[in-house]
């Protein structure tokens, strides 16, 4: 099955992958990165999963989410007639729930059901027993319960459950799988239709609080479900993805563990939660993000798990065959131990734009903000890993070099600003050597263009955000140089890729990848930035259009293939969708007065 054929369903600790074909593939309990206990996703059907199809589906299935939740709909067409399932997981109670709701349309129609639990990513088969009414399994730490009112098949030499019934209008038949820790007393049972009823009166609550207005708005407000789906309820984290070693391009190595919150997300997500009017979400991301991070500036990581913790050793399980064969299966982030340099500005301009936005400041933040920025001063010439991660060797990449000077600004610009205490003088010198720094070893005068890192002839993608952060103003000849560079030499099919794996051994990986949908929303807000906005608004239009029919996007896109490729869904992505809406938008708007102001030809 496409990556683009699944949906997302949550409880804001963790999510489930839900197919077309009524599979769920994808689950880890009881939070994002724990082990699966679906795991068909990676492999096939005895790494586990749960089916709900009808027996007979001649015409295909159509699927939506009610409106403004993250309840799941999907219809399916028989011969003898209609089929809905509604499907969901309530907000998070005493255990984890996943609900799955047969509702007859029309006629009446033959279902199937079949459950295969296998925990620790497929490994572990449990052991099933009825217990008063319920199936149970259990294996180890892990025990599940499913309540229904069908008749129920184990079947032990298969090790799974199997279940046919016939639904007819109007009728409505409940699935309940709960989750526990097998050495604590079984939770009280859920009802599935009160259930549903709160989940989708706690989604219309969340919802409502949404500020944005403008073009776009059913695409940011989907965008904003994503968001709040990918986050940790418990502690504010947001995880890049609800998947792992999903391929970057089918069949090759470029395979990662995305349940975990990247510091470099911080800033991008920050603004996109506040721009939507979701203050207490980003509240509570800068309140995850100083637990995160706080400790010695030399010992800050790139990413942390949904608590902040700093353990995340990458591993392989080599019993699962990869999602079509792309190997090797990673679990676990190894790049959580790398050098960049670029989260140190990430950081503190996360904390100025939470500032700016009205978020109170806070005395403990600062503290932080100096240790970081004092460190910081000491350590931008060092090479680094780049915010791409790579396993190559280290270089003194662009950006990274880029973030340093905008955490110099960023700290002066709070001093000056919110009357906090530094050395503004001593900043604003290392902000001009930074600067000049960058401009001599990075630029490359003969084609008008930023490079990748110092003496390179490549590219970055990451150069489209010199505007942005506001290195360079965005009429600067050599922004304009750095963007038509780009689009020469880094646009494949329309699309961005993030820089040419095969050039100059950047990553030390072998293979490519696909075209980056964050990147491609970046050119876009390049081109608005530099008055190209028809352009811009033609990429972003093109953008939406590759999400799927509910409204998700991967990290990346195969257009040779047509296919969305990486971790699903990816909340770069959706950020890129809600930040570049409202800079498009807003410069528009600017647009629009600016040409009505004219008074002479143009």
């Amino acid at each position: 099955m496409r990556i683009e054929d699944y949906a997302l369903i949550g409880d804001m600790h963790t999510a489930a992958l839900v197919g077309r074909d009524g599979s769920i593939d994808w689950l880890c309990v009881p939070r994002f990165d724990s082990p699966s206990c679906f795991a068909a996703l990676l492999d096939s059907p005895r790494a586990g999963r749960w089916l709900l199809a009808p027996v007979n589906a001649r015409r295909g299935a159509s699927r939506r989410y009610r409106e403004d939740t993250l309840i799941l709909e999907t219809t399916w067409h028989c011969d003898d007639g209609s089929v809905r399932i509604v499907e969901f997981m309530p907000p998070r109670g005493e255990a984890p729930d996943v609900v799955r709701i047969v509702e007859g349309v029309r006629g009446r129609v033959e279902m199937r059901m079949e459950l295969m639990l296998r925990f620790d990513y497929g490994r572990t088969i449990p052991r099933l027993r009825h217990d008063e009414g319920r199936l149970a399994a259990v294996a180890g730490s892990d025990a599940t319960w499913l309540r229904t009112p069908v008749e129920l098949h184990p079947d032990e030499e298969a090790h799974r459950t199997t279940a046919r019934f016939t639904v007819g209008e109007g009728e409505r038949v409940p699935f309940v799988l709960t989750w526990q820790q097998s050495w604590l007393p079984r939770p009280d049972p859920v009802d599935a239709m009160d259930a549903l009823a709160d989940t989708e009166r706690s989604w219309h609550e969340w919802s409502r609080r949404c500020r944005y207005r403008g073009a776009d708005e059913q695409a940011v407000r989907s965008s904003l479900l994503t968001l709040k789906a990918l986050t940790y309820s418990p502690t504010g984290g947001i995880v890049a993805a609800p998947t792992a070693s999903l391929p970057e391009r089918l069949g090759g190595p470029r395979n990662w563990d995305y349940r975990y919150c990247w510091l470099r997300d911080a800033s991008f997500t920050l603004e996109a939660l506040m721009s939507a009017g979701y203050d207490a979400e980003a509240r509570a991301w800068r309140e995850w993000l100083l637990r995160a991070v706080a400790g010695h500036p030399a010992d800050l990581q790139i990413m942390y798990t949904v608590e902040g913790g700093r353990r995340i050793p990458e591993w392989s399980p080599g019993w699962l065959a990869g999602y079509e064969e792309s190997r090797p299966v990673r679990i676990g982030n190894a790049a959580s131990a790398q050098f960049q340099l670029d989260v140190y500005g990430e950081i503190l301009d996360c904390l100025h734009v939470a500032r700016q936005c009205g978020l109170a400041v806070d005395d403990h933040a600062w503290d932080l903000q100096n240790a970081l920025m004092n460190y910081l001063e000491g350590a931008w010439r060092r090479p680094d890993n780049g915010l791409w991660e790579s396993r190559g060797p280290r270089r003194h990449f662009v950006h990274s070099k880029i973030l340093a000077w905008v955490a110099a600004d960023r700290m002066i610009r709070a001093i000056d600003r919110f009357g906090l205490g530094g050395p503004a003088d001593r900043w604003r010198a290392l902000r001009e050597e930074i600067h000049d720094d960058v401009c001599a070893h990075g630029y490359d005068s003969g084609r008008n263009t930023f490079t990748q890192f110092y003496g390179s002839a490549n590219l970055d993608a990451a150069l489209l955000l010199i505007p942005r952060l506001g290195f360079l103003p965005a009429d600067d000849p050599r922004v304009g140089g750095t963007v038509e560079a780009i689009q020469r030499e880094l646009v494949h099919d329309g699309l961005v890729l993030r820089y040419r794996p095969d050039d100059e051994d950047v990553d030390g990986l072998a293979g490519g990848e696909g075209t980056f949908l964050a990147c491609s929303f970046w050119l876009a807000d390049a081109l608005a930035l530099t008055g190209r906005h028809e352009r811009a608004r033609h990429l972003f239009d093109r953008l939406l259009g590759l999400r799927n029919d509910v409204g998700l996007l991967a990290e990346e896109y195969d257009t040779a293939n047509r296919r969305q490729v990486g971790n699903f869904p990816q909340a770069f992505s959706h950020v890129s969708i809600i930040n570049t809406a409202t800079a498009l938008n807003a410069s528009q708007g600017s647009h629009r007065r600016t040409r009505g102001a004219r008074t002479g030809p143009p």
